[in-house]
């Protein structure tokens, strides 16, 4: 009898790790921007969360805007070229390297997550130019040290790198780990580099009763955080302008956006590390 095809066990070990009984994060954001990579238990929990705060569809939505402008702007006016994406979620359009890579071919992005349905579905994240190139790492973000350590394969830290954590540090609970977590992996970072966060808000009384609902689900709790707390995990790092704002008012007129006027409970911003 022949020995198993490597793949298939490796395949068949991440579908075992994938929890279908539980709403997973990941999965219901991807639910709420129109994604098909979520179960029934995501859509029953995204369904009676827009029964008790709709506004939280525009936050997917718009938070992921925010992203494609951000990386434009560090790409064309910062001339980053290298970016560690961690938190990366479920592929849907305008991936960290789609975007980066369409205005610079030569980019280098490294994803980070720990969920099995992302690893499952990171050949989609795998593509590249010729000239440039990503990667993808199964790793814990409470494990800076082996992020960074693994990332060098990729990334070249005698240059700037920007690190994206897009609606992830909800999941620490603790909100000095989770500067810890943060500061921890920009110091392993060259001068130059850059801070992208973006996250839901405690900014009104629906969110935080989405919130709520959320975490009582059975899901791994996301705690949403206040604009200082936003704005605590830049210290000591250059805010770009317009500072830490609502995600559709962070230079909106770079995409066009039209949902500039639209009231959210997300906010982010950009920071630059200077020394």
């Amino acid at each position: 009898m022949s020995d198993p095809d490597p793949q298939l066990v490796a395949a068949a070990e991440i579908r075992a790790r994938i929890d279908t009984t539980k709403p997973h994060s990941a999965r219901f954001w991807n639910y709420f921007v129109g994604g098909k990579d979520n179960y029934e238990i995501d859509r029953e929990i995204g369904d009676h969360i827009k029964e008790i705060f709709p506004g939280l569809v525009d936050v997917a939505l718009t938070s992921r805007h925010f992203l494609g402008r951000a990386v434009g702007y560090l790409v064309e006016d910062q001339g980053i070229r290298q970016f560690l994406d961690i938190g990366t979620g479920l592929p849907t359009a305008d991936n960290t390297h789609e975007v980066a890579q369409r205005l610079a071919p030569d980019a280098r992005i490294v994803y980070v997550d720990n969920d099995p349905m992302v690893l499952a579905h990171a050949r989609a994240l795998l593509t590249s130019t010729p000239e440039g190139k990503t990667a993808y790492l199964d790793a814990d973000l409470y494990d800076p040290d082996a992020i960074l350590k693994a990332a060098e394969g990729t990334l070249d830290f005698s240059q700037p790198v920007a690190l994206m954590i897009l609606n992830t540090l909800g999941h620490v609970a603790d909100y000095e780990q989770a500067r810890g977590l943060v500061s921890r992996i920009m110091d392993g970072l060259p001068a130059g580099s850059h801070l992208v966060i973006s996250d839901s808000t405690s900014t009104s009384e629906g969110m935080i009763a989405a919130s709520d609902a959320y975490n009582s689900s059975g899901a791994v709790p996301y705690y949403v955080r206040s604009v200082e707390e936003i704005g605590g995990f830049f210290d000591g790092l250059e805010l770009v302008e317009p500072g830490i704002v609502p995600v559709t008012k962070w230079r909106p007129e770079a995409g066009g956006s039209p949902a500039a006027d639209i009231a959210v409970d997300a906010y982010g911003g950009v920071g630059r590390k200077l020394s």
